[in-house]
């Protein structure tokens, strides 16, 4: 299956970003102020759509008026557009945003094609575009592209944004519920810690009175005291047992699940056979005798490279030996 870059590209800069470490926080500032995150660890940068970094400072200084150009490529910015820079390389902020602009368009999903080719195409596509726009390469055709893109497409990606917005729904409530329940039965527990201390207090202060005024020995009222804490813990654990709930996975609370292993089918197993090919020619030496019989002096000697890439000397020469021999014996009928 395709792999999108953006990961591999996402990941590449956070790599670089934590193995350099604090040694690139001198490198990290505002281009125009040059105040450095060393000198002063709590700057905060910001970026826009042409990917160029400003401190907070200098965006409230230079957009005063809600908007003005980039200080480095002249690009019309507005002051609302700029927001905290996450990365390290501020490319990696540009690429995040562009790559949220050009799926909401592009947000066809693999069911909407007829084969995975198709699909994996669509999300070639969708990388060019974004690396187009990242690095500033055939904007204005690309941008083109996307124009007519959506125009063409118009009916699914309305119909793929309200299925999108229905399944963010589905799921808000579904953790909704989930948190309301673990609401309610965290509320009960705290009930029932409260019930059960109230009631140790009373069965304590009761066995205190039953000493001081009751005839009876001691031993005995000690007897009916434990009687009374077990008849408690028992009703209190009676109270415990909460109504079944039904979560996300289909899993009921307290709902017992078989953890027996899947029964096993019994069937033949595969039996390797090796290939027997007619050559119609003399044997082929054993691949193992290549070596102590002079046939590798004339083949070029494997590279470290070659060997890492599964080249030998010994099976180029046998595949060799393979296609001369093959076919001398053999005569037309």
């Amino acid at each position: 299956p395709f792999v999108k870059r953006c990961e591999l590209q996402s990941e590449a800069f956070c790599c670089c970003a934590v193995s350099k470490g604090l040694g690139r926080m001198d490198d990290q500032g505002c281009p125009r102020c040059k105040t450095t995150k060393y000198r002063n660890p709590s700057l905060k940068l910001m970026v826009n759509v042409c990917g160029h970094t400003l401190c907070e400072s200098c965006v409230e200084l230079l957009f005063v008026r809600g908007s003005g150009s980039c200080q480095e490529c002249g690009t019309a910015l507005r002051k609302n557009n700029f927001r905290v820079q996450l990365f390290e390389d501020p490319t990696v902020d540009k690429e995040v945003e562009i790559r949220k602009k050009v799926l909401k368009i592009y947000n066809k999903r693999e069911e909407d094609f007829h084969s995975l080719n198709e699909y994996n195409d669509f999300l070639e596509e969708i990388e060019d575009i974004v690396n187009n726009l990242t690095n500033n390469l055939d904007v204005e055709n690309t941008r083109r592209k996307m124009e007519q893109y959506q125009k063409d497409n118009k009916d699914i990606i309305h119909k793929n944004k309200l299925k999108l917005t229905r399944e963010q729904e589905d799921l808000e409530e579904t953790l909704e519920f989930e948190r309301q329940e673990n609401d309610r039965r965290r509320m009960l527990l705290l009930q029932e810690e409260q019930m059960q201390q109230l009631a140790k207090k009373k069965n304590k202060q009761a066995l205190i009175d039953d000493l001081e005024s009751s005839q009876l020995p001691a031993s005995m009222l000690l007897a009916q005291h434990k009687d009374r804490v077990v008849q408690l813990e028992t009703q209190l654990e009676t109270q415990r047992k909460v109504k079944s709930v039904t979560f996300s996975t289909g899993i009921k609370m307290g709902q017992q699940i078989s953890l027996q292993p899947v029964p096993k089918i019994e069937e033949a197993l595969y039996v390797y056979q090796p290939l027997q090919m007619e050559m119609f020619g003399p044997d082929v030496p054993e691949y193992e005798l290549l070596g102590t019989q002079g046939y590798l002096n004339h083949v070029r000697t494997a590279t470290p490279q070659d060997l890492a890439g599964g080249y030998t000397s010994s099976l180029a020469c046998y595949r060799a030996l393979q296609d001369a021999f093959n076919g001398l014996f053999w005569q037309s009928s």
